[in-house]
């Protein structure tokens, strides 16, 4: 089995990409409307960055979580023991960001917020009746206004050779927000684990968009739709010289949002971000 990227183009491109989000947590898009130059623009220009001192100076707020976490802080998956090989950047429109990054930065963040609306009306209209009820407003007004929409700067660095042993670039774990879309990394690794146990690549050719289904989706949908769980895995050889730039956009709705009769998403976030030790 292999994931089969759908034309965001096609005429049933919204049956297909769901269907394979309910199959497999996961969906991979081309011929998209996120430009591709844009994407490429911002990996080369946030790995100097992160390859530079200053980073230092915009390490992360604890009580807003914007801004740099460094390799020292970095995620423990739920879960885990080890921490994850990365480091990244929160990026908020209202968070801080150096001045000579944010507007590229936000341009992105702007236009793939605009599809990400499409893709949630997608779900929606695709989802069975039955599914549908369980949405206590429309998936795509969940996001509407929401100051909780976080995009990622992840940057995982090469491998020195002294790492922990069986840490890896992140551990298995399951995304907390409503779907998380990625442009695919400028390095393979992404895997996601099927229904089976088995572990299948996500394809990584440049240029292709990957959607996978969250934890908060999983509960609004009365777990109709998988929040699968994925992994990075460490590369190989010479691969291992090679950093890895991923851009995921975390589509988390208003605090006020109700998720299901056992959360709202700032309960749902809250208990989640103090399991993974970052609260």
């Amino acid at each position: 089995m292999k994931l089969e990227a759908v034309d965001y183009q096609s005429p049933t491109a919204a049956r297909d990409f769901v269907e394979s989000l309910r199959q497999t947590g996961f969906g991979v898009l081309k011929n998209h409307p996120i430009p591709q130059q844009s994407v490429s623009n911002i990996y080369q220009h946030w790995a100097t960055f992160f390859n530079q001192p200053e980073k230092e100076n915009f390490v992360y707020k604890k009580d807003t979580q914007d801004g740099f976490f460094p390799t020292r802080v970095s995620e423990v998956a739920k879960g885990h023991k080890k921490k994850d090989i990365k480091e990244y950047y929160h990026y908020y429109p209202w968070g801080q960001c150096p001045s000579e990054l944010k507007q590229e930065i936000h341009a992105y963040y702007a236009s793939t917020l605009n599809l990400a609306s499409e893709l949630l009306n997608w779900i929606e209209a695709e989802s069975p009746t039955s599914v549908s009820a369980h949405y206590r407003e429309p998936l795509s007004n969940m996001i509407k206004d929401s100051e909780q929409t976080l995009l990622r700067i992840l940057h995982y660095p090469p491998l020195a050779g002294d790492e922990e042993p069986d840490a890896i670039r992140a551990a298995a774990h399951e995304d907390i927000n409503l779907i998380t879309i990625l442009p695919a990394a400028n390095e393979p690794g992404l895997q996601v684990k099927l229904k089976d146990g088995n572990w299948l690549d996500v394809p990584s050719d440049f240029g292709y968009l990957i959607v996978n289904i969250g934890d908060m989706l999983q509960e609004a949908s009365g777990n109709y739709f998988p929040s699968t769980t994925h992994r990075v895995v460490n590369p190989q050889g010479a691969d291992t010289s090679k950093a890895r730039i991923s851009l995921p956009l975390f589509l988390h709705p208003r605090p006020d949002v109700v998720l299901s009769d056992n959360y709202t998403a700032d309960s749902y976030l809250k208990e989640r971000l103090r399991e993974l030790g970052v609260a």
